[in-house]
């Protein structure tokens, strides 16, 4: 029975993200019920990795501008990672004000591996406690958030998880956190 019907949930990437961290969390919303977007910086396919091997391309639904002109029609917000998509989508002024968005309303974020970059760089780490890939760890208690090595962290609207093999902890930690917050809203 899907628990997650009318939830949609927008899922940011660019050329390089780690392809299994998109799509092992998306396949397991949509048995669900949910609904998912991809949005990135332009509307041409993006490419997925396979850690260094290039991938399959991904049609993108929306753009970083599109959805951040209308934030309130997503639920939650997914962000896979991988070093090239991560590196990139940091710097992009549009994604950093939908993450703000997000955060602002109080939504479900999850972020796995290196998506955690996007979040350091838009300032919404300070006081959290989280995981990423070992690599982040400095760039996360230089931004004030508490570093661990756990296979998955929530804290309050936030999940966390360090790396592909985590993908069923991590997506099972989301899926709890998007039923629960059906039940509040």
């Amino acid at each position: 029975m899907a628990t997650l019907d009318d939830v949609n949930v927008a899922i940011l990437a660019v050329d390089g993200f780690e392809q299994v961290e998109l799509t092992g969390p998306r396949d397991r919303l949509h048995e669900e019920g949910a609904r998912t977007v991809l949005v990135s910086a332009r509307t041409d396919p993006i490419l997925g990795m396979h850690h260094d091997k290039p991938g399959d391309r991904f049609p993108v639904d929306l753009t970083f501008l599109q959805a951040a002109s209308e934030p309130g029609v997503f639920d939650a917000l997914l962000l896979p990672g991988g070093v090239v998509n991560a590196d990139e989508i940091r710097m992009q002024p549009k994604a950093q004000e939908l993450v703000r968005a997000f955060f602002d309303a109080g939504k479900p974020v999850a972020v796995i591996c290196h998506g955690a970059w996007l979040l350091i760089s838009s300032g919404l780490v300070k006081g959290r406690r989280m995981t990423s890939w070992p690599s982040l760890q400095d760039d996360l208690r230089n931004a004030e958030a508490e570093w661990v090595d756990e296979e998955v962290v929530v804290d309050g609207n936030l999940v966390s998880s360090r790396k592909p093999d985590d993908i069923p902890a991590f997506t099972r930690a989301f899926i709890q956190l998007l039923q629960d917050a059906g039940k509040r809203g």
